[in-house]
């Protein structure tokens, strides 16, 4: 089918795997909420809510919203989005409230009640953590609110950014166990070149990353509000897909017919299964604060093996952190293999190196007779 004029093709044509879907989480950008100097605007935000109601009568819906930085910038006499992290965060702490004001005044016209929930990487990589927020969307579903997601902008630091809100939201479709991705934006979906220009052409399925090879991915948004572009949401579509989460990237003005199943937009199908977690969270939601380097038997046993880390395979620590921290594991050549949760402060680890834990116990304790990462808290990234 050609591309572009399969936007609008056969209307009795249905995508079987959203048709299917029961609990959907869908993404909406900030230049598809806002005006072009930054106030929300009413028309778009009540566009949005009257689709995602009609959506509810089939399916479970979680919204993850960009647009509390972009709201805040007209009330602060800000005329562009700050570069610096402080006055980003005194926009979203301006703007997160008039935001979740105009999707509740919205969703009360349905007599829908919605739920704010704002989170940092923090929040989602640490294992109780996780499971709160777990829990808390779930509940929120199950008690008939629709949850209204956002990265806390207020106080997260660059080091506990998502970065974007196409990753937090495919990474909170893993979380709440979704069916579906839908990434809403000004783009109408992915096109193998800059859509401005003649010549190029929708690209209607993406199966697996061939599909991509050669395709130009263009990376700012025209509104010039928000942070992402169609880079992250194909780096947000992997994420998902690779977890067995399909995916529909299309634009705000054809939400209805993504969340319908009908064909519109670019589908990318799943190309993996689900992954425990929170394991999906540290490979792709944690920064890590350090590095611990590992020998030739201590790589193979985590790499190959799936083992634990032990005292006995490491050779040296770099970095400031916490136990509980994430850090990556590189090899003899600095070469990052893994990341994982580490269970000590990067200060008690050098008197560790090389030394068994049963010769750690007997010297300093009980405390340090276990690993230094858990193969529960250890992701493998090559």
């Amino acid at each position: 089918m050609d591309a572009v004029a399969g936007q609008h093709g056969d209307e009795r044509a249905v995508r079987d795997e959203v048709t299917a879907a029961r609990r959907v989480v869908v993404k909406i950008g900030s230049s598809s909420l806002t005006t072009a100097s930054g106030g929300l605007d009413a028309d778009r935000v009540d566009a949005l809510v009257d689709v995602l109601v009609t959506a509810r009568e089939a399916k479970e819906v979680v919204l993850v919203s960009s647009g509390a930085i972009a709201a805040g910038l007209a009330p602060l006499g800000l005329e562009r989005r700050p570069r610096d992290l402080a006055r980003q965060q005194a926009a979203a702490s301006v703007g997160q409230g008039l935001l979740v004001a105009r999707y509740t005044a919205s969703f009360a016209r349905h007599g829908v009640r919605v739920g704010q929930v704002l989170l940092t990487t923090d929040d989602v990589s640490r294992r109780a953590h996780y499971r709160n927020a777990y829990r808390t969307l779930d509940k929120l579903l199950a008690m008939g609110a629709l949850p209204v997601v956002n990265e806390n902008d207020t106080v997260a630091t660059d080091e506990i950014r998502f970065g974007d809100n196409d990753r937090l939201a495919a990474l909170v479709a893993h979380l709440v166990h979704a069916d579906l991705l839908v990434l809403l934006s000004d783009v109408d979906g992915l096109y193998d070149g800059d859509p401005r220009k003649p010549g190029t052409r929708r690209i209607e399925e993406v199966a697996g990353p061939a599909d991509l090879e050669g395709v130009e991915i263009g990376s700012a948004g025209r509104a010039g509000v928000g942070t992402g572009g169609m880079v992250t949401k194909v780096e947000a579509a992997g994420i998902a897909t690779a977890a067995g989460i399909p995916v529909v990237l299309t634009s705000a003005t054809h939400a209805a017919d993504a969340l319908a199943g009908r064909v519109t937009g670019t589908l990318f199908h799943r190309t993996g299964k689900r992954s425990a977690d929170r394991l999906l969270w540290l490979a792709h939601a944690s920064t890590p604060r350090g590095a611990l380097r590992l020998d030739a038997g201590a790589v193979r046993a985590v790499v190959e093996r799936r083992t634990s880390l032990l005292p006995a395979g490491l050779t040296g620590v770099e970095g400031h952190f916490a136990a509980g921290d994430p850090v990556d594991l590189v090899d003899e050549d600095g070469v990052t293999v893994a990341r994982g949760l580490v269970n000590f402060d990067a200060r008690e680890l050098p008197r560790l190196l090389g030394r068994s834990t049963r010769e750690l116990a007997a010297e300093l304790g009980p405390a340090y007779e276990r690993e230094v990462v858990h193969r529960d808290d250890l992701v493998v990234l090559r």
